[in-house]
Parts: C-alpha cells; structure tokens; sequence
C-alpha cells in the first residue's frame, strides 16, 4: 500500500466524517503528550486495538 501525503485541511476532514484515526507517531508516551492533537490516539491505542480494526479504516498518521 503507497502512503499517501495530504494537508491539514484533507485530514480534519477525513477525521470528522469518514471516521479515519488520527495517530500520533511518536512511540512515546511524553512525546505523545505534549504533540497531541485533538481525537488523535498513541501509537500504543493503535496497536492495542490493531486486532478490532477495519483494514479499510483509514489511518493517518502525524508527528510535531
């Protein structure tokens, strides 16, 4: 699968009406925290709900 690049405004969207994750790629709590954006997870929420999700779900991912 290609990754794809999109701007901050494509992803709002995708987050607020095509039900994508918005993930934090730090593999840090800390980092995690202080580079949190609104309805973002953890890499670590990521994988403990790796097995419950849809492989069609969008993810994007972000880091600071």
């Amino acid at each position: 699968m290609a990754v794809k690049k999109i701007d901050v405004t494509q992803a709002r969207h995708d987050v607020e009406v095509s039900d994508a994750l918005l993930v934090c790629a730090y593999d840090n709590q800390e980092k995690f925290e202080k580079s949190r954006l609104a309805d973002a997870i953890s890499l670590d929420d990521l994988r403990r709900q790796e097995d419950s999700l849809s492989k069609e779900r969008e993810l994007i991912f972000y880091c600071a």
